[in-house]
């Protein structure tokens, strides 16, 4: 027994080669277990996102007709007279230029009436984004 104590306290400190291999398999079952959900959050949050600078743009669209008596002619116009603050950004697209602009029927002035996502696919729900 005094023997093996002996090469114990002789050791040097450090992991052996084994020990390393161990914890990095684990580190790599962990990150396995956790990424995809991590990238599921991502593109949920892209969808969160795009759904609320849809909401408020349609917000701020009827609030220039309500006022104006007529749609914008654009999305800059809606920025040029405050009703937003920016152009809206489409997070899933990452772009503010790839928005599909509705055009209002004849017998109403102006060029925007509603607005839809330029980005290709579909989200969760299996909804195309040209269609939220």
């Amino acid at each position: 027994m005094v023997n093996t104590m002996r090469r114990w306290g002789k050791r040097k400190g450090g992991f052996t080669l084994i020990e390393l291999l161990i914890v990095l398999a684990i580190i790599a079952l962990m990150l396995t277990l956790a990424l995809p959900e991590y990238f599921h959050s991502i593109n949920s949050s892209k969808e969160k996102v795009l759904a609320q600078n849809l909401h408020v743009t349609r917000i701020a669209i009827d609030q220039f007709y309500g006022d104006q008596g007529r749609y914008p002619d654009s999305l800059q116009e809606l920025v040029d007279k405050h009703y937003l603050r920016a152009l809206p950004f489409d997070p899933v697209a990452d772009s503010a230029a790839t928005w599909q602009i509705v055009a209002p029927e004849e017998q109403f002035p102006g060029n925007v009436y509603d607005l839809k996502s330029g980005a290709e696919g579909t989200n969760a729900d299996g909804t195309p984004y040209g269609a939220m």
